[in-house]
C-alpha cells in the first residue's frame, strides 16, 4: 500500500475483516440472548410447577389438620410433600435464576444491537483504527457477558435455533418481515 494513501487497499482488507468479526459478533449475541430467553422461559416454569403445588399442599394439609382429627396423618403426608417441594424450590432458586437469564438475554441483546450499528453506520465513517477500537471494546463485554451467563441448557439453544428460524429477530424495515 502507497503511504501517502491512508484508504488503500490494507485499510480496505482490514476495515472487511472488522465487518465479517463484527457480523460474527452480532450472531453470536443473537443466539445467545434466544437462548437465554428459552432460559428465561424454563426457569419460571420450573418456579410455577414446583411453588404452585406446594403452596397448595401446604394449604390443604393445614386446613386437613384443622378440620378433621382423623385426618393427621394424610396432612403429615401433605405437609411433608409441600415441605420437600419447597426445599428443592428453595435449592434451585428458580427466581433468581430467572432473572439472571433475562438480564443475560438483554445484555446480549445490546451486544447484538452495538454490533450491528457499528457495521451499519459507523464501520464506513472510522479509520481503520477507530473500527478496531470500537471491536475490541465489543469483544470485551461479550467476553465479560460470556463469563456471567449460565451456560444454556441444550433444550434451550434448540429452542433458540427453532425461533430464529421461525424468524423471530426480523424486522420489517428490513424487508424480512
Amino acid at each position: 500500500m502507497d503511504s501517502d494513501d491512508p484508504a488503500g487497499t490494507d485499510g480496505d482488507t482490514r476495515r472487511r475483516a472488522i465487518e465479517t468479526e463484527l457480523r460474527r459478533i452480532e450472531e453470536s449475541a443473537m443466539y445467545s440472548a434466544q437462548c437465554q430467553f428459552e432460559e428465561t422461559k424454563r426457569w419460571r416454569a420450573v418456579h410455577l410447577l414446583l411453588g404452585v403445588p406446594a403452596t397448595l399442599l401446604a394449604a390443604v394439609a393445614g386446613t386437613t389438620a384443622l378440620v378433621e382429627s382423623t385426618g393427621r396423618t394424610a396432612a403429615g403426608i401433605l405437609a411433608l410433600i409441600a415441605s420437600g417441594l419447597g426445599a428443592v424450590l428453595t435449592t434451585v432458586n428458580a427466581p433468581q435464576r430467572t432473572a439472571q437469564a433475562a438480564a443475560s438475554a438483554n445484555a446480549y441483546l445490546e451486544i447484538q444491537t452495538a454490533a450491528r450499528q457499528h457495521r451499519e453506520i459507523d464501520l464506513a465513517h472510522w479509520t481503520p483504527d477507530e473500527a478496531r477500537r470500537a471491536l475490541t471494546e465489543l469483544t470485551a463485554r461479550r467476553d465479560e457477558q460470556n463469563a456471567k451467563a449460565e451456560v444454556p441448557s441444550r433444550r434451550a439453544y434448540r429452542r433458540a435455533q427453532a425461533n430464529l428460524r421461525a424468524g423471530s429477530q426480523r424486522y420489517a424495515v428490513d424487508g424480512d418481515g
